[in-house]
């Protein structure tokens, strides 16, 4: 089993959706400060269960959703997925390729406040 891919849309600084890809070999997330290498370990971080706003970098679990600029509103949900190669079977089922994903919305009721969705 391996990551195969990291899929992004709506979380922190990904607005717009994002894919990585992962090769084979190893695979390095190199940029200047600020382009958003410390929100893709936080978004594997996050599709894994962590329940922790602040282990996120973030004061409440509503700061995952991308919050806007100048140019652009924010968005009401997030979403990270992340894609394993499963040829192997080390996880014990059918499928060579297994996804997990999680989603988070801004709850209209109480817009200060976001849920969570395991679908």
């Amino acid at each position: 089993m391996r990551l195969k891919k990291l899929i992004l849309h709506g979380f922190k600084s990904f607005a717009d959706h994002a894919e990585i890809v992962f090769e084979d070999g190893i695979t390095g997330v190199v940029g200047p400060n600020g382009c958003g290498k410390s929100n893709i370990s936080d978004a594997v971080r996050w599709v894994l269960g962590e329940q922790s706003a602040k282990s996120l970098r973030g004061a409440k679990m509503e700061d995952v959703i991308f919050n806007g600029t100048e140019a652009r509103r924010r968005l009401a949900y997030c979403e990270v997925t992340l894609v394993f190669e499963n040829e192997d079977h080390a996880l014990a089922i059918d499928f060579a390729e297994v996804s997990v994903t999680r989603r988070a919305w801004i709850c209209s009721a109480t817009p200060a406040s976001a849920r969570t969705a395991i679908p």
